[in-house]
């Protein structure tokens, strides 16, 4: 029976060297922070409505005090998507 060929292997080349360049790296910090401040403040303006029967946070709003509550929210959950 014949004998196959053995093929030579490639002889090991490192991968290059990375080279350092400048990455901008954006700081995130804020992001959690901000984010939970919002959803908070949205929480707290909404119970605060209900618990003083619609007196207090801004008097004049009536049910919109709900829309805004829910505004603070929803600027929460649009900042939320910054988080890396």
């Amino acid at each position: 029976m014949p004998k196959s060929r053995i093929r030579k292997k490639a002889d090991y080349t490192p991968p290059p060297s990375k080279q350092a360049t400048s990455l901008k790296l954006n700081n995130r910090a804020w992001v959690a922070p901000v984010m939970l401040a919002l959803f908070l403040v949205g929480l707290a303006w909404i119970v605060v409505f209900y618990v003083t029967d619609s007196s207090l946070p801004v008097e004049s709003l009536g049910n919109w005090n709900i829309v805004v509550g829910f505004g603070f929210i929803a600027a929460g959950f649009g900042v939320s998507t910054q988080w890396k």
